[in-house]
């Protein structure tokens, strides 16, 4: 039989055939009216004012005279702190304030520029062009010089390089992380001042 259980005695013990569903679960957890368990709240009304401490059952018919929600705003404290407003525009205000901070965070992108140890004079000015563009739009740069087969052994060439880049980008930028060697390849770190 699907759902039941006998035990050694031959005695039948009925089993859930199916789980509990769960309640889902809201991401800001913000208790509003009839969600609030405290016994006791301190309230404070829509124009600032508190009302004091009193119980739940008095804080929701304030809330109700106002017409308006109560919001708990400190479920931490003791009582427990409900402010008495329009709870659809104070989750409107949260997620704006949440924009407005997050769109105020410094931002950027890691950008890579490639180089050889026989880099010529004029790709060289195409590549410095770039750096100075990413610069210019915040961003970092990573340059790196890479070498091939033989070329490892021009290394102070690649260092030359970095240098000559560093110079000629340092009105607009610093070195973030001076010339690294990493197996075989050569590379810092500019960041915009």
């Amino acid at each position: 039989m699907a759902g039941r259980n006998t035990t050694a005695g031959g005695e039948k013990i009925a089993t859930p055939t199916r789980q509990m569903r769960s309640l889902p679960v809201r991401a800001d957890r913000t208790n509003i009216n009839q969600e609030i368990r405290a016994r006791q709240v301190r309230v404070i009304d829509p124009e600032g004012t508190q009302l004091g401490v009193i119980t739940i059952e008095q804080a929701l018919a304030a809330a109700a005279e106002f017409g308006q929600d109560l919001v708990e705003v400190s479920p931490n404290a003791d009582p427990p702190v409900c402010k008495i407003m329009d709870y659809g525009r104070y989750r409107y205000e949260q997620t704006k304030k949440k924009h407005e901070a997050k769109k105020k965070q410094a931002s950027f992108k890691l950008k890579e520029i490639k180089v050889r140890p026989k880099t010529g004079e004029h790709d060289l000015m195409v590549k410095l062009g770039r750096i100075k563009e990413f610069i210019s739009k915040k961003d970092k740069v990573k340059v790196t010089v890479m070498f091939r087969g033989r070329e490892i052994a021009l290394t102070n060439m690649g260092r030359s390089l970095l240098e000559r880049i560093a110079v000629e980008t340092q009105e607009i930028a610093l070195v973030e992380q001076f010339p690294k060697f990493d197996n075989r390849t050569l590379f810092m770190v500019l960041a915009p001042k």
